[in-house]
């Protein structure tokens, strides 16, 4: 990987600017949840939002969905801003919001295996591993329905957990977020959606010098997974869709480019579907073994 450590922190720092301060916080804190959860994770109290969807009854397993905030973020807080609550009642599946650890007074995701060129010693791939060993163990989770969507940093541990936990995903989300350069050795086919804005002005469209472009992280996947090199590509309301499909277990990558959008999670409607919406359409097509 090109950056260094100090490059890292100085540009995540960056994204922080993105998100609301937090006037109130407790000085040994860097966020504030509501009714969060916690476990115990490699020495630390690490936390995360549960939601448990009122159609859930326990009789048949069920698919669950992680979703991880941006950096500087609270999950509780992200919950509202990325909200799937509803979708999980229509669907009937288990809404995890995982909660990053503080560094230097902002909240944090390591999308790569620990070593230099992280951003802290956060074991947080254990971290999700150890959230859906804990609530397979009180509810009755499809194991080969669990899927991961995140926003900026968030989306950057999406494509972590792709390319370094593959066994325990389906298929990833990426909204406003990037897929960094520690790309690992992905176990099977694995759809991916990305959703990013023309105007994005922290982690550009293009890409620049120290981030990909949304293209070169696309041509990854296109390539990993077999797909048409050529897209099926329609528009709505300023958005642009592009499928590449017929991949490997006829799994797809797929893209909505947001013209003009900045740095969020997105709101605008493609076809009356918001971000949540388009995401968990994309996701819960797949099983661990590719289209249902």
């Amino acid at each position: 990987m090109k950056k260094t450590i100090l490059i890292y922190t100085f540009l995540l720092t960056i994204l922080s600017s993105c998100k609301k301060d937090n006037n109130n916080k407790n000085p040994e804190e860097c966020y504030s949840n509501n009714n969060a959860q916690s476990i115990v994770h490699d020495g630390v109290n690490r936390e995360y939002v549960l939601y448990i969807p009122n159609t859930y009854d326990g009789t048949s397993s069920v698919p669950l969905m992680l979703n991880f905030h941006g950096f500087g973020g609270s999950a509780s807080d992200y919950m509202q801003e990325a909200d799937m609550r509803s979708l999980a009642e229509a669907d009937t599946f288990i809404l995890i919001y995982p909660q990053g650890s503080c560094l230097d007074d902002l909240s944090h995701w390591n999308a790569c295996p620990l070593g230099e060129d992280n951003k802290s010693d956060a074991d947080d791939f254990g971290f999700v591993e150890a959230i859906i060993n804990e609530i397979s163990s009180q509810y009755n989770v499809d194991m080969e329905r669990i899927y991961a969507a995140g926003y900026s940093n968030g989306g950057m541990m999406a494509y972590g957990l792709a390319n370094y936990k593959s066994d325990l995903v389906a298929a990833v989300a990426s909204v406003s977020g990037v897929m960094l350069e520690c790309t690992g050795s992905t176990s099977h086919p694995m759809p991916v959606v990305h959703l990013h804005g023309s105007s994005d002005g922290v982690l550009p469209y293009n890409g620049s010098s120290d981030w990909s472009s949304v293209q070169s992280t696309l041509d990854y996947w296109i390539n990993f997974n077999n797909t048409v090199l050529t897209p099926t590509v329609s528009s709505d309301n300023n958005i642009e869709h592009y499928v590449y499909d017929q991949g490997d277990s006829l799994v797809s990558v797929e893209h909505y480019k947001y013209i003009g959008g900045n740095h969020v999670w997105f709101s605008a409607s493609y076809h009356g579907k918001d971000a949540s919406e388009l995401v968990w359409d994309f996701v819960s097509r797949y099983d661990i073994n590719g289209l249902k």
